[in-house]
């Protein structure tokens, strides 16, 4: 269907729609008359039967006050006994329903006597509309009066009344009988119309005499000159609405004149009560029909809808297969169908070009004819297993039409129509993966040749990818790790090759992670460890180089960490040699130079002294000569065990070379201090040194120069002491001398002086 198809039925489900509105709205309507007429009838009826009731009474009530005017003009009657006079008057037609009393008046409104009985109290009724009426001559017959509250009983009463004439018919007075509001209410009482209905009786003259609902105020009310008196005036009887005088209430009014009294009864129904059942109604009806209305449209929409997604559908699937089409035909693989006996349903161009045929051509033959004999029978096997619900995925070398030979990923995939139902035929997708295995020869090549570059090269070399984890360990990286490489992969990289400080405690930031942060190369850095796995501790020269593809994406990282441990140790045993004496491992000459000039610094900055001593074994010749080399070895290195025993910590032993020993000695200045050092000296040589099995007692000979005495600087110091040394030797040996000036013999320090105080430690 096209648009203006569409727009004509819609048309036609809005006509619908709006015919079942117009409907209802129809029938609504003609409730809603239906109620408000029969809502008239009833006004009308209750109405009528109202004034029927008001009506028989006064008819009954007129003729006995006729009579009893009659009465009053006999005087026999009125010269009877009180008792007898007043039953002969009132008889029982005036004692009907709703009467209250019956009153004689004379000539001048005084009260006579009346129904009740005789009351001597005078009571003045010359003032009522009645009386003043019939006085008046105005009036003639029966008299209907506004209401008034009685003098006698204090009620709301109706007066109705007739002149009485004396014999001579002059005027004697005024018969008035009284009817109760309250009878009038009670009747209407009787009446069930609703709570916001009214019954009202009316004087013709527009004034009210009783009404229900009954309110204070409403006796004698005159609604004279308003509309609704206008129209009861209008007619005798009828129906009108309009909202009421007194309340305001919009009702619907029926009236009717009491027979041919001055008296209208209404009847007055609340608008909204006689509409009340009808709303209801009709907000249902009106619902309903809303309800159609729409209901109509709706499925007219749906209708419309589903049309035009059936169109579309139509419309896209048609694309669809011309857009299938089109990519099987562009795809650079092969796609084919065939069904369940091997004849071909579909084939794209590329399978048409591959065999030299058109899809034309090719549609409707059995794979037999197409792959002849010899292929048949290699691929059969896959067919008759694709045939029977399994997927078949395999390689296989072809030669295309041009005689060109093709290697070829060949996929056959069982088609069932639905999830368990027989296999209706085969689609077939064969793809030329001939660039690929190329491509893949080479990669392995180069695989294989970056493998045995890795195996074969002396460092660790760790990779990881992108996040840090680990991809490849070369044997090195095993071993110095403790990992093997397929433990290792997927873990952490400080995990596998956690890297410390040269304290061995403070971790060191991985070189990978910082590769991986900055996507720069870091290093090469010394001074880095490594813990293996099992505790084993490597020195090494750590470098990290990101790994960037083509795309300038981030893959990974490789981390190079070569293994400096033993040339560390070398360095640090070369350092040593450079510093220590090999055979004692006491500081040398070259270290004694630094610490002599710390010590000189310090010493002067302090104020005060330094002392430096020369130490030479004597007879240490002998030993070579009758002992050997060994044994002289032995004897100083157990000289020098002993001596670094005697002296502080923070004095400095050092063999010059031979058996030439120095003492810096900081903080030596007082002569019973220089005693005392020169008496630990000397003790080192009073046990005998055991040689090759053998106690030989050695001799010591010690020169002893003084800062800031003997010199102000090391070398001037150093050649003091010696000089002090050669005179101990040449002064008899196992002794210790100290300078005194270039002219004077150096003075001997004997170990047999005063005992001095103890030299501080500094």
């Amino acid at each position: 269907m096209h648009p203006p198809a569409f727009r004509r039925l819609i048309l036609l489900a809005v006509l619908v729609a709006l015919g079942i509105g117009a409907l209802f709205c129809q029938t609504i309507w003609s409730m809603r008359n239906y109620a408000w007429q029969h809502a008239e009838r009833t006004g009308v009826n209750l109405a009528y039967t109202l004034q029927q009731s008001i009506a028989t009474l006064l008819k009954n009530l007129d003729p006995s006050l006729q009579g009893l005017a009659k009465d009053l003009a006999s005087p026999q009657i009125l010269a009877m006994d009180p008792d007898l006079r007043n039953r002969v008057l009132f008889d029982h037609s005036l004692r009907a329903e709703g009467l209250s009393a019956v009153l004689v008046l004379d000539a001048q409104g005084q009260r006579m006597f009346d129904s009740g009985g005789f009351v001597p109290d005078v009571v003045d009724f010359s003032d009522r509309d009645y009386f003043q009426a019939f006085q008046s001559g105005a009036q003639q017959g029966l008299f209907i009066g506004k209401p008034v509250r009685s003098r006698l009983t204090g009620r709301g009463t109706l007066p109705i009344s007739r002149a009485w004439f004396q014999q001579d018919g002059s005027f004697g007075g005024v018969v008035a009988g009284s009817i109760r509001l309250d009878y009038f209410h009670a009747l209407f009482a009787a009446v069930q119309i609703g709570p916001k209905s009214s019954l009202n009786l009316y004087h013709t003259d527009g004034t009210l005499i009783a009404r229900l609902p009954q309110e204070a105020g409403d006796m004698g009310r005159s609604v004279a000159g308003s509309e609704n008196h206008a129209r009861i005036a209008s007619r005798s009887s009828g129906t009108f609405t309009n909202r009421a005088v007194i309340d305001g209430v919009e009702r619907l009014y029926a009236f009717q004149q009491v027979g041919d009294f001055p008296l209208v009864v209404t009847v007055g129904q609340s608008a909204d009560e006689v509409l009340a059942s009808w709303r209801r109604n009709s907000t249902l009806l009106g619902s309903f029909a809303l309800l159609l209305m729409l209901a109509c449209l709706g499925l007219a929409l749906l209708f419309v809808r589903e049309l035009q997604q059936r169109q579309q559908l139509a419309a896209q699937l048609h694309q669809a297969e011309r857009d299938l089409h089109a990519i099987l035909d562009n795809l650079p693989s092969m796609i084919s169908y065939w069904d369940s006996e091997q004849r071909n349903r579909f084939v794209n161009q590329s399978t048409s070009a591959m065999f030299g045929h058109s899809p034309e051509a090719v549609r409707g033959m059995l794979a037999r004819e197409l792959l002849g004999e010899k292929d048949y029978a290699l691929v059969r096997p896959y067919l008759e297993q694709a045939l029977q619900g399994r997927v078949q995925v395999f390689e296989r070398t072809l030669t295309d039409a041009k005689g060109q030979k093709r290697h070829m990923q060949v996929s056959y995939t069982p088609d069932r129509g639905g999830s368990n139902g027989p296999v209706q035929g085969i689609f077939v997708q064969m793809t030329d993966i001939s660039e690929r295995k190329r491509m893949e020869d080479e990669l392995f090549q180069e695989k294989e040749l970056m493998r045995l570059t890795l195996h074969s090269i002396g460092d660790a070399v760790v990779c990881a990818d992108a996040e840090g984890r680990v991809s490849y360990l070369n044997p090195v990286a095993e071993r110095m790790t403790g990992w093997q490489a397929f433990d290792a992969s997927g873990r952490d990289v400080d995990e596998v090759a956690p890297l410390y400080l040269a304290n061995g405690q403070q971790t060191q930031p991985s070189p990978l992670r910082v590769a991986l942060a900055t996507q720069a190369a870091c290093g090469p850095t010394r001074g880095v460890v490594l813990h293996r796995k099992d505790g084993q501790r490597f020195e090494v020269e750590e470098s990290a180089c990101p790994i960037i593809d083509r795309q300038q994406r981030l893959t990974g990282a490789v981390m190079v960490l070569h293994d400096v441990t033993e040339t560390m140790a070398m360095a640090e045993r070369m350092a040593r040699l450079a510093q220590y004496d090999a055979l004692t491992d006491l500081p040398n000459r070259v270290l004694l130079q630094d610490r002599a000039q710390h010590a000189l610094a310090l010493a002067r900055r302090e104020k005060r002294g330094l002392g430096v001593m020369y130490l030479d074994l004597d007879g240490f010749k002998q030993v070579n000569d009758t002992l050997g080399h060994d044994a002289g070895d032995q004897l100083l290195v157990q000289f020098a065990h002993r001596l670094v025993a005697a002296m502080r910590q923070s004095d400095t032993v050092c063999r010059q070379g031979g058996d030439e020993f120095v003492l810096l000695l900081p903080g030596l200045e007082d002569p019973r201090q220089v005693c005392a050092v020169a008496g630990k000296v000397l003790g080192v040589c009073q046990e005998p040194f055991v040689l090759r099995g053998q106690a030989l007692k050695v001799g010591l000979s010690g020169g002893l120069a003084l800062f800031p005495q003997h010199g102000s600087d090391y070398e001037e110091l150093a050649r003091h002491a010696d000089a002090a040394l050669y005179a101990a030797k040449r002064g008899g040996r196992m002794q210790v001398r100290s300078y005194v000036g270039p002219e004077a013999e150096p003075e001997r320090i004997a170990p047999t002086d005063p005992p001095a105080p103890a030299l501080p430690d500094v």
